[in-house]
């Protein structure tokens, strides 16, 4: 697949926004000393949330018309991800009103309504991510994997940030530098079993299959069925070379999985650095996941290139 650089800023972008959220509802309730810090991250969070959005308009053909997909919301993973992006927005804009009318404890939060916008976040991750598992002729985003690792990326990258602004007052430095390299090395983790299944497997379809023939027969194509380049060989068959692809993998683990780990194990030699080390993690994380994002629609084979 052709990687649209919009859906991959509109995927990590909101992702970290979204992992800022869920993160902080889980850790908030034992943080009572960086409370007004969490309050700000979490209100600021709604930045990459809001940027990514728009990113994602930007791959529609006619932006104006996005309004319709959220009416297809029982039978379409987009129309659900788009609800549930819009409904996060409503415990966000209850927790901005209260802290600015002063109406909000920065001590406690309103831990439910922090709850309510974890849930709304974590369910917006995986409707996104099921946009692309229900795709049944790319073989490749219907593994086991891609939900998870959606999930991870976003609570990543959302927890790594978080923890760089509240470092200075959190007491939970090292707890949170612990659980951060367990989960950038479960991530890394399952990208190298996605990238190994993916580069073993072979599409569970032929040219034979297609036409019904037995399958000890080969079909076999003579002549293009085009004379030029088209939507479907621009969008659909896009060929990433093996060299490149071998390199970029490399990079986006070392990014996304050596980085933050080597950070988070900084973290828990010297709490001291935890900030620094934390935004640097944070930095690489994104760009990692932004390598990830790439390779996951490059590397990604449709079917109908079988006839191509």
């Amino acid at each position: 697949m052709h990687p649209a650089l919009s859906v991959i800023f509109f995927t990590t972008l909101s992702g970290l926004g979204y992992g800022v959220w869920m993160w902080t509802a889980v850790v908030a309730p034992w943080e009572r000393t960086a409370g007004f810090l969490n309050l700000l991250v979490v209100l600021g969070a709604a930045v990459p949330v809001a940027v990514g959005l728009l990113f994602s308009t930007a791959h529609l053909g006619k932006p104006m018309r996005a309004w319709r997909a959220f009416t297809q919301w029982r039978t379409s993973w987009l129309s659900r991800e788009g609800l549930l992006a819009v409904a996060a927005f409503l415990p966000w804009l209850v927790l901005a009103g209260g802290s600015m009318l002063g109406a909000l404890p920065v001590t406690q939060h309103f831990q439910l309504l922090l709850a309510t916008l974890a849930l709304l976040s974590l369910g917006t991750v995986v409707c996104t991510a099921m946009i692309y598992v229900s795709l049944k002729p790319i073989p490749a985003w219907r593994h086991p994997s891609v939900v998870p690792s959606y999930i991870g990326f976003s609570l990543l990258t959302g927890g790594l940030l978080s923890s760089a602004f509240v470092a200075a007052k959190s007491p939970l430095a090292e707890p949170k530098a612990l659980a951060l390299l367990a989960l950038a090395v479960a991530v890394a983790v399952l990208k190298r079993r996605y990238w190994r299944d993916i580069d073993r497997g072979a599409l569970p379809a032929t040219r034979a299959s297609a036409l019904g023939l037995p399958a000890d027969r080969v079909a076999t194509v003579f002549e293009r069925p085009h004379t030029e380049a088209n939507y479907l060989t621009k969008e659909m068959g896009y060929v990433l070379a093996r060299k490149h692809s071998l390199k970029l993998r490399r990079l986006a683990l070392l990014l996304f999985g050596a980085v933050p780990a080597l950070a988070c194990a900084l973290v828990l030699v010297y709490p001291p650095l935890a900030a620094g080390l934390f935004a640097a993690a944070a930095l690489c994380a994104l760009l990692g996941a932004m390598v990830e994002r790439w390779l996951f629609f490059a590397e990604a084979k449709h079917l109908v290139t079988l006839y191509y």
